[in-house]
């Protein structure tokens, strides 16, 4: 089984940063592109961004391009989220998502139904 554990949320002031990682356990998931979703209070759950397997594509919602960079490690099975210039409309749960290998993942990414994992989520909260 592969589980998904985020960390690295918090309370910060606009204007602040945060990194947030995501942490596989129980065994590598190899091959596996990795996504970010967020979710605010009463609002549906969004896409933040999103990374292929080699890390050679990534993919950012228009509200967070500039401002947040994704990347990962895979001999740590770790994958990241930087988040810079943050403002209260970031303030959501994040949550880590990995989607299996697949042929069209460039064409799926976006979609949360697209994902096999999900890990429990952090909160950021970011003051006004």
């Amino acid at each position: 089984q592969v589980q998904l554990v985020e960390s690295g949320g918090g309370l910060v002031q606009a204007g602040g940063s945060l990194r947030l990682s995501c942490a596989a356990s129980g065994r590598t998931f190899t091959g596996y592109a990795m996504g970010w979703f967020r979710q605010a209070p009463g609002k549906e759950r969004e896409f933040v961004a999103a990374i292929t397997w080699s890390g050679s594509s990534t993919y950012y919602a228009d509200s967070v391009k500039g401002r947040f960079t994704i990347s990962r490690d895979n001999a740590k099975n770790t994958v990241y989220l930087q988040m810079n210039s943050l403002k209260p409309e970031d303030t959501a749960v994040y949550y880590c998502a990995a989607d299996r290998p697949r042929g069209n993942y460039g064409l799926v990414y976006r979609r949360a139904d697209a994902y096999d994992y999900w890990g429990q989520g952090t909160q950021v909260t970011v003051s006004s």
